[in-house]
Formats: structure tokens, sequence, C-alpha cells
């Protein structure tokens, strides 16, 4: 017996406290560990695209809400047009859905300046996009702040706007959300309707149509008229879906919809629906193995890039996708059950992977660190139990697929290999991590493997809610010890999968960065910060 353990210096400090010195420039966690404090800013983009809607391992999506609107006063306060830069970054397709970013949008329009106000009026209109988006900021607007002046002066833009086919589109395809129905806005805002065509509209969505015209009396409301006729004539449901062009959330309420039905909506269905409702059609023997014209059509959506980023088609709704028809309707809020087609499975694996932004390989060797520790696994972000620790196997594989030099490893208190390849489809990767989900959370075991394997990493890639609390020394501490020993060059990237006030990174260390998780574009940034291109 001999007092080493107290005389000899340690190479570290526990997770549990503070970096002596550093105190000022950190927090503690929800797990107990200290890490950096991320800022206002970074918490912010977090909260946008990751969300605060689900509860996490660590807190209940009550606390993350308040967290998240603190943190947004706190922003507009300081600077009104950078926060209107976030929200509208993040609703292009960058979050997981518009949700965060519409509540976002009502608290900028609460800022005192006219800054603010001047932001929230600009951008209002591209990130309040559909009825369902307008209906939903319509609710959070009424529970947070009121009607007041700059609210009717932008509900009565949205309502008039030149575009009459586009908002008669709107208005018949999403006829009430949120406890909204289009007369309540329409004589909220008292919209006075600036031509006849709005004059016939408001007329239709306020009291419907009594009596059918004989004929179609303006171009611009030629689906509200179709719609009106299949009400009357709804054993006619394929010649109404067939001219009028109806979708199936106006053609399925008041028509006939059997198998035919469904062909006829599947040959003008848009990327989205088309995603929501594979299981649907594979049910229904729209699309079976053997329906070859039906199947190209789903690699054609499906598997082109442009289609995927109009459509704002995020990583995620694919990855529900396939995880949802992959289990045949044992999961997700769909009551029907299929026998998944091999193709259409493969479809979307090669959809998943086209979802993210990629540049050309680089040379660079990469180490992806996967968070598998007991808070990722019991962390969800969507109603079919998508896991945290799912997500970043999915993101991590992506990055390893666009590379030639790659290594995808799992750490909770150790450092194991999870045996995924880029070979492995997302589906076989994701079961892999799956079930290899356990312990504490120790973010420094990984530079630990490297310096005993003296693995040379260019960039070390960290996938995690970053409540990193059971280690011996936090993770800035790990990185400078291996780059003494083995790599002086390395940078590392810490992508944060929850929206939490921490940060792994040493914000004084010019070769390390933190990314917010879920951004499509994130597995570019990586490859670019490889090759310092950005």
């Amino acid at each position: 017996m001999n007092y080493s353990f107290f005389v000899n210096k340690a190479r570290g400090t526990p997770q549990t406290q503070p970096i002596p010195g550093r105190e000022a420039e950190m927090i503690r966690g929800r797990s107990g560990g200290w890490m950096f404090d991320a800022g206002i800013w970074q918490m912010l983009r977090r909260c946008l695209l990751i969300g605060t809607a689900q509860s996490t391992y660590y807190a209940d999506k009550r606390e993350l809400t308040n967290d998240f609107v603190d943190v947004v006063r706190q922003a507009v306060a300081e600077d009104g047009d950078r926060v209107a830069e976030e929200i509208l970054y993040a609703s292009d397709g960058r979050s997981l859905n518009n949700s965060a970013p519409i509540l976002a949008l009502v608290l900028l329009s609460m800022g005192e300046t006219p800054q603010a106000k001047n932001a929230f009026r600009e951008i209002f209109p591209k990130v309040v996009r559909t009825g369902s988006h307008f209906y939903e900021w319509l609710n959070y607007t009424k529970s947070l702040r009121g009607f007041g002046k700059i609210i009717r002066e932008v509900g009565t833009a949205w309502l008039s706007r030149e575009d009459v086919r586009g908002l008669a589109y709107q208005l018949l395809k999403y006829q009430q959300r949120h406890g909204f129905q289009h007369r309540d806005a329409l004589r909220l805002f008292h919209v006075k309707p600036p031509t006849i065509d709005h004059d016939r509209l408001f007329e239709w969505a306020v009291n419907g149509w009594t009596e059918l015209p004989l004929a179609i009396e303006s171009e611009a409301l030629a689906q509200i008229w179709w719609y009106e006729w299949l009400k009357r004539n709804p054993e006619q449901t394929h010649r109404a879906i067939a001219q009028g062009k109806l979708t199936h959330e106006m053609a399925a309420p008041v028509g006939n919809m059997d198998k035919q039905a469904w062909q006829l909506l599947f040959e003008s269905m848009p990327i989205g629906a088309m995603l929501r409702n594979l299981g649907s059609l594979t049910q229904l023997e729209v699309l079976t193995g053997d329906r070859r014209k039906n199947l190209e059509r789903v690699r054609a959506v499906l598997n082109d890039k442009k289609h995927l980023r109009r459509g704002r088609i995020h990583p995620i709704d694919v990855l529900k996708a396939l995880k949802t028809y992959t289990s045949g309707g044992k999961i997700g809020r769909s009551q029907k059950t299929w026998t998944p087609v091999p193709r259409i499975v493969d479809i979307l694996e090669k959809a998943l992977e086209l979802s993210f932004e990629t540049v050309k390989p680089t040379e660079a060797v990469f180490l992806h660190a996967v968070d598998i520790s007991g808070s990722m696994a019991y962390s969800t972000v969507s109603s079919i139990g998508l896991s945290c620790c799912e997500i970043a196997t999915a993101m991590a594989l992506a990055t390893a697929k666009a590379e030639k030099n790659y290594m995808i490893r799992g750490f909770s208190t150790s450092f194991i290999n999870l045996g995924i390849t880029r070979r492995d489809s997302f589906s076989s990767a994701l079961k892999k991590a799956q079930d290899r989900n356990f312990g504490g959370t120790d973010a420094s075991v990984a530079y630990d493997w490297m310096i005993k394997n003296k693995f040379q990493a260019d960039v070390v890639c960290f996938w995690t809610d970053s409540e990193s609390w059971a280690g011996r020394k936090h993770p800035s501490q790990a990185l400078a010890e291996y780059r003494r020993l083995v790599n002086p060059q390395v940078k590392a990237v810490y992508v944060t999968l929850a929206p939490y006030r921490i940060n792994l990174a040493d914000p004084n260390d010019n070769r390390v960065w933190n990314l917010a998780g879920f951004d499509p574009g994130v597995p570019r940034l990586i490859q670019m910060l490889a090759t310092e291109d950005l």
C-alpha cells in the first residue's frame, strides 16, 4: 500500500467538477457533469433544429420549452435580425419540422424594438408557407400574445395574397387545423377581398357553396369547383381526381376511395405525401413487387436530390418512413398492416443517403464516435420512438458513406467496435447500434482508445447529447493529451443532438467545432472542415 494516488499529479479533472481556472466558462449539465456554456446563439440554433416538443432522458418537454422560450427572448432583445436569420435557416428544410421556427417567429413578433418587428414582417411569408403553418401560427399567437396591429397586418396579407390559385389550394387542403377554420381567420382579420376571385373564394370558405355553378367560372378556383362537384357526385371520384387534380386530403373526406382512386392520386402525389403513404399504398396493392411502373415512379421521386430538396424533405423524415415501412405497420399511427416491398426498402435507403448534403470524398481519416449510452437510447424525437442513438448512427453512417477512410465506434463508459461499415444499410446499422446501448457517458474514452492504439485520425466526430459526466478527465483535456502524444493537428467536431445549453468543445480551441444536430448539411460541413474549405 502506498500514497502514489495522492502525491502523483492527476492528468485531468473529473467531469463532475469544473476545470480549475475555467469555472466561469462552464455550467453544470442535468447529468451532473460540467461542460462549457454554449451561450444563447448556439442554444437557439439547437432548439430550432432539434425542437423541444419531445422529452429527453434528462428533461421534460415543458422544461426544455421554457428554456427555448427564454433563450429566444434573450436573443431577440440582443439582435432581432440575427434571430430572423436563424429562424429562416431552420425553417428551410433543416429543422425536424416547422413547429419550432413558428414558435420562435411568434416570440420574435413580441420583440420591443422596431428592428425585431421589421424582421418579423420580412420573414413571415417565408416561414408560414402552408395553411397548416398559418393555423399553427394563429394558435401560438392566440396563446402567447393576442392579435395586435402587426399580427393583423401579416395575417391579412397572407390571406389576400395575389396568387389566388395557390391560396385556394391551401384553404382547400387544410380546411381546419389547431382549433381554427377558414371562417375564423377571415373574420378575425376582417379581410377585404382585393379581387372578384378572392371574393368568391372567401364566400366558399365562410359559407360553402349552396349551389354549384354550372361551369368553372375561374381557373384559380377550379379545384374548389371540383371538390364541391365531388361532394355532390361521390360515385364520380375517379373523374374528380383526374380532372380536378385533387389531392388525397381533398378527395378522401368526400369521395369513394377505392384502389383505382388511390392509383390516380399516386400518379401525381407530391413527395411528402408519397413518403407518408407508402405503407397505405402497399396495403391497397397500389405498390406491389410486380407493379414496375409504380415502383419506378417511387424511385424517380424519392431518389432525386432536387425533388428531396425542393420538397424540404428532412433526413429524419426519410428515416421515420424507413423505420415505419419496414415494420409493416407495427409502429406509427397507421392502423393498417402490410408486407414491405423489398424494392421500396432499397429506394428508402438510397433516399436517406441522398437527403444528407455531402461533397466529394476527401483523403482525410475520420473517426466517428457515436454516443450509445443509456440517455441516447431513451431520448426520442418522434411519435414512432426514433431514438437519438438511431439518428446519431444514421448521420455518422451518411458521413462515412461519403468518405473512403473512416471508422465508426460507440462510446458510453467504454469505446467499442459497433461493426458498422459503409456497406451497411441504414436499417442494419441502426440495429447494430441499438443492440449495444448501455451505461453512463464519458466522451473522453474515445481519445483514450486512440492514444492506446496510436490511431492517426485527422477528424474525430462525436455524435452525442453532450451530457458527459462519468470520466476522470474532461474531453477537452483528453484531446490535448491525444495531440501531445499522437497527432498535434487533429480536429474535433461535436454534433450535439439534444437542445441543451452545454458544449464539450473548448471555446478557446480553434481546431474544434460544435454543430447542431439533425441539420442535413452537417456531413458536408464536416468534410469541408477536414479539408479546410470552410
